[in-house]
């Protein structure tokens, strides 16, 4: 006796229906799957004082050079009241709460990019997207940063995690600060380490209408021509094809396993520096910082249209710190945001660290106007 297959069991269902492709998510068998809530409305989240106290009790992060960062020991349990995920749609994004390998590799990157004169954060103005714990934003704060903006989709991970390591990172730098400046010395904006510091939550679609976004004016103005020659432009071939090594480094972490490959190339970066002498009353940000951010390609079209409103031109950087492809579903990865950044055609690329621990490796990477 023939047994009746699947699809007569299940009226509607078809082969076809499994792989057809419309604007609706489906599920595996074929059926509209559950849409996701509408996003919630972007807002700024302002500090409690609870949040600038020492309710929070803080571990250390060691980084590289000896370098000490402080954070927030907090759960989705906590916060959220659901077991540990990275992944909760429409309500938890992209494991806000948890301490990316990638976020130390992008501080590490950019205490060397600082130390090898291809970046300065003095008087910058930055933007962290997809903060969640803020390390890397919290580095620029304590490298000289005038304002700092961090960005999270959730209002619960700025105040449960984002805020208190901010000002307890502050506060900590204050405090060795003052032990080693009781001379005669007068007190600048940069030594009190008081940037201006912003937090706003919400989805990148809309965010743009609470952060700071480049002017038209400003936009036409970005038509300058910088005259980087072919050695500025970093090329994929450089990895594979440079026999002789100069603009390569690869380092061998033993003790965690690591293959650290570094490049390093101009790309646009030493324009960072300049942009110190734009005006300050102009709208943008000089450097945008992100980890982990490019874990689906329905929300990375969302994520480069929010950096293209808000990076000036033409001396903004981008740093991307994320896996070169993305296991959380949503078949993101940073050579796929590469790839729509490169069919638009307005910013430059350039791999800057390549960390070979797994079989998953995790890239840095700087963008630029071209």
């Amino acid at each position: 006796m023939r047994v009746p297959s699947l699809f007569a069991c299940l009226p509607g269902l078809s082969p076809q229906s499994l792989f057809q492709s419309t604007d609706k998510p489906h599920s595996l068998w074929g059926f509209p799957e559950k849409p996701l809530p509408p996003p919630p409305p972007s807002v700024e989240v302002l500090p409690s004082k609870d949040a600038q106290s020492d309710k929070y009790a803080a571990e250390p992060v060691n980084l590289q050079g000896g370098l000490t960062l402080l954070k927030s020991r907090v759960n989705t349990m906590d916060v959220f009241g659901v077991p540990y995920l990275d992944l909760v749609p429409g309500k938890y994004e992209a494991g806000g709460l948890k301490l990316w390998e990638s976020s130390l590799d992008l501080v590490n990157t950019l205490k060397r990019e600082i130390q090898d004169g291809q970046l300065s954060f003095r008087g910058k103005r930055v933007l962290e997207l997809g903060c969640g714990n803020g390390l890397p934003g919290i580095f620029a704060c304590l490298k000289g940063a005038s304002t700092v903006h961090f960005q999270d989709f959730n209002a619960e991970v700025l105040r449960c995690l984002t805020i208190p390591n901010v000002y307890v990172n502050l506060q900590n730098a204050r405090d060795r600060l003052g032990r080693h400046c009781d001379g005669p010395v007068t007190p600048t904006r940069t030594t009190t380490l008081s940037p201006d510091v912003h937090f706003y939550a919400g989805d990148w679609g809309d965010m743009q209408t609470l952060l700071s976004v480049v002017g038209e004016d400003q936009i036409d103005a970005s038509d300058i021509n910088l005259n980087f020659s072919e050695d500025d432009l970093f090329l994929d071939r450089s990895l594979s094809h440079n026999s002789s090594g100069a603009n390569q480094e690869t380092q061998v972490d033993s003790s965690h396993g690591q293959q650290i490959t570094r490049t390093r190339k101009l790309s646009g970066s030493r324009a960072c520096e300049r942009a110190s002498d734009m005006d300050p009353s102009e709208g943008g940000y000089d450097i945008i910082l992100m980890t982990e951010t490019v874990y689906s390609l329905v929300s990375m079209r969302k994520l480069y249209g929010l950096i293209k409103k808000c990076l000036r031109p033409p001396y903004g950087v981008v740093y991307l710190a994320a896996k070169k492809h993305s296991f959380c579903g949503g078949g993101g990865g940073t050579r796929q945001f590469r790839s729509i950044v490169e069919e638009d055609g307005i910013l430059g690329a350039h791999l800057v660290v390549e960390v070979a621990e797994s079989s998953n490796i995790r890239e840095i990477w700087k963008f630029f106007y071209k």
